[in-house]
C-alpha cells in the first residue's frame, strides 16, 4: 500500500511542482487583477463539472462494483461493465457539451454575478470559458480509464496525467504572441492539454489489457449496481462544488483581487491535497474494496489506519508551515512582475485560513473510503450536504466583514463537521476500528510540527535579512531556507519520537 501511495503521491509531486511553475508564470504575466479573475472563472467552470460527473461520482462507485465484478465474475465480465459504462459516459458529455457552448453567458452569469458590472471582463470570461469547456469532455475520458487502472492496482499513468495540463499552459503562454492576448493562450493551453491527457491515459489502459471501447449499453446487474451507488456520489460530489460554487460567485462580488488571493491561496493548499489526500484516499478506496469484496474485515480496517498514520504524519509540516508563515510561502513563490507585496499579503491571509482545515480535508478521504468500499455512498452524501449547508450559512455570515479569508474558514469549518460525522457514523457501525496508537501517533507528530512551525515563525526575520542582499530572487531564496530547516528539523523530531515511542510501523 505504501508503495503505490509514493507512486501516486510522487507523480502528484512531479505534478504539482509544473503547477507551482505554471503559476509562477500566470502570476507575471496575468497578475491578480481582471484578466486573472476572468481566467480563473474559465479554469473553474469546467472543472466543476468534472468534480461533480469525473473522479468525485464515478471513483466513488465504479472501483468498488469494478472490484466486486472481478472477485466474482472474472476480469472479462469487468471489462464489459467498464465499456457500457464508458459508452454512457461518453454520450452524456457529449450531449453536455452541445447545450452549455450556447449557454455559456447564462453559465458565466451564474458562476460570477459580480462581472456583469464590467462588460470587459464578462465578455472575456464567456469566451475564455468557450474555449477551456471542451476540456471536459477529454478529462472525464480520462477519470473513467483512470479509474479502470486504480481499480486493477495501475496508478502511476492516471497520478501523471494533470502534469501535462500544466505543460500545456506554459508552452501555450511561452507563444502568447499568436493569441488576441495571454489569457487566450493559457485557454487554449487548457484545452489541448485534455486532449494530451487522454492519449497517454488510452495508451496506459490498452497496455494494462484494460482499455475501454465504445459498445451498445445494457442494464445489466453490475451496471445497476453502480447507478445505485453513482446517484448518491453525483449528489455528494456536487454538494462540495455548490461550496465551490459559492466561493466563485461572492469572491466576484468582493473587490478586484479577491478571486485571485483565492486562486493562489489555494493552488499552494491543494498541494497536500494531492500529495496526501488524493494519493492516499485512491490506494485506500482500492485496498479496501479488494479486502471487503473477499470479506477480510480486518485486512480493511488496517488498510484504513495506515491511510489515517500517512495521512497524519504527511499533512502536519504542511499545516505548521501555512499557519506560521503563510504571506512569505506565497510571496516566495509568486511575488513578481504583475504580482506584487499586497497581493501576497492578501492570499496568505486565506491560506492561513485553508490551513486550519488542512488536517481533516486530508483525513475525509480515508474515512469516506469505509463507507465507499462496503457500497455505501449515501450515507457520505448526506453528511457531506449537511457540512456543505454548515459551511454555506458560515461563507454567507463571514464574507463581508472578512473578506476571502471568511471564505477559506468557512471552508474550513465544514471539513472538520463532515469528517467528525463520518467518524462516528463509522464507529456506530462497526465499519471503522482506530488502531489504539493513533492517538499517541498523532500526538507525537503534532507536537514536531508545532515546534517546527515556531522554528520557521522566529527564523523568518532572520532569513530575510541574511537573503536581502541576493541579486536573485530574495523572498524565493528565503522560502526555501526556512521551509527546508523546518522541514529537516520535523522530519527528525516526528520520526525520532516514533521510533523512540514504537509508533513508527503504523506507516508500514
Amino acid at each position: 500500500m505504501l508503495r503505490n501511495i509514493l507512486s501516486v503521491g510522487g507523480y502528484t509531486l512531479i505534478s504539482r511542482l509544473t503547477g507551482f511553475v505554471r503559476d509562477i508564470v500566470l502570476a507575471a504575466v496575468l497578475g491578480a487583477g481582471a484578466t486573472m479573475d476572468a481566467f480563473s472563472v474559465a479554469l473553474r467552470l469546467p472543472n466543476h463539472f468534472r468534480a461533480i460527473f469525473g473522479e468525485g461520482a464515478v471513483n466513488q462507485a465504479y472501483v468498488p462494483t469494478y472490484a466486486q465484478i472481478a472477485e466474482k465474475d472474472g476480469q472479462a465480465a469487468a471489462g464489459l461493465f467498464a465499456d457500457r459504462l464508458f459508452t454512457v459516459q461518453f454520450i452524456v458529455q457529449i450531449v453536455l457539451l452541445a447545450l452549455a457552448l450556447p449557454l455559456m453567458p447564462q453559465l458565466v452569469a451564474l458562476l460570477a454575478p459580480g462581472f456583469s458590472a464590467d462588460p470587459a471582463v464578462f465578455e472575456l470570461a464567456v469566451t475564455l470559458t468557450r474555449i477551456t469547456f471542451p476540456y471536459l469532455l477529454f478529462v472525464t475520458m480520462v477519470t473513467f480509464l483512470g479509474a479502470t487502472l486504480n481499480a486493477v492496482d495501475r496508478f502511476a499513468a492516471f497520478a501523471a496525467a494533470p502534469i501535462l495540463l500544466n505543460v500545456c499552459i506554459v508552452a501555450a503562454l511561452a507563444v502568447a504572441f499568436l493569441f488576441p492576448s495571454a489569457a487566450h493562450a493559457a485557454a487554449w493551453g487548457v484545452a489541448i492539454s485534455g486532449v494530451a491527457q487522454w492519449g497517454l491515459l488510452y495508451v496506459a489502459a490498452k497496455r494494462a489489457g484494460v482499455g475501454s471501447r465504445l459498445v451498445r449499453p445494457r442494464m445489466d446487474q453490475g451496471v445497476r449496481r453502480f447507478l445505485k451507488m453513482f446517484g448518491p456520489a453525483v449528489i455528494g460530489s456536487a454538494g462540495v462544488q455548490i461550496a465551490i460554487f459559492a466561493d466563485t460567485i461572492i469572491a466576484s462580488l468582493l473587490p478586484r483581487g479577491g478571486y485571485a488571493a483565492l486562486y493562489y491561496a489555494e493552488r499552494l493548499y491543494q498541494l497536500p491535497l494531492g500529495l496526501i489526500a488524493i494519493a492516499v484516499g485512491t490506494v485506500a478506496l482500492s485496498a479496501m474494496s479488494r479486502a471487503i469484496a473477499k470479506g477480510d474485515e480486518a485486512a480493511a480496517n488496517a488498510a484504513q489506519n495506515r491511510a489515517v498514520a500517512i495521512s497524519l504524519f504527511a499533512s502536519a509540516p504542511f499545516v505548521a508551515a501555512f499557519v506560521a508563515v503563510p504571506e512569505l510561502m506565497v510571496a516566495g513563490l509568486f511575488q513578481r512582475g504583475a504580482f506584487g507585496a499586497e497581493a501576497s499579503a492578501a492570499a496568505g491571509a486565506v491560506l492561513f485560513a485553508y490551513a486550519l482545515g488542512l488536517p481533516a480535508i486530508v483525513m475525509i478521504r480515508a474515512q469516506v473510503s469505509a463507507f465507499q468500499a462496503r457500497g455505501d455512498t449515501m450515507t457520505p452524501m448526506l453528511v457531506a450536504l449537511a457540512a456543505i449547508a454548515c459551511n454555506l450559512a458560515l461563507k454567507l455570515l463571514l464574507w463581508r466583514d472578512w473578506g476571502a479569508p471568511g471564505l477559506a474558514l468557512a471552508t474550513a469549518a465544514g471539513a472538520w463537521i463532515n469528517l467528525v460525522t463520518l467518524f462516528v457514523l463509522a464507529l456506530r457501525r462497526g465499519w471503522t476500528e482506530p488502531d489504539r496508537r493513533l492517538p499517541a501517533f498523532a500526538g507525537v507528530v503534532c507536537g514536531a510540527a508545532a515546534i517546527c512551525g515556531l522554528a520557521a515563525w522566529w527564523g523568518k526575520p532572520l532569513a530575510l535579512s541574511l537573503t536581502a542582499s541576493l541579486p536573485f530572487q530574495p523572498l524565493l531564496m528565503t522560502m526555501l531556507m526556512v521551509s527546508g530547516i523546518a522541514a529537516v528539523l520535523y522530519a527528525l523530531l516526528a520520526g525520532g519520537g516514533l521510533k523512540a515511542a514504537g509508533l513508527l510501523r503504523l506507516l508500514r
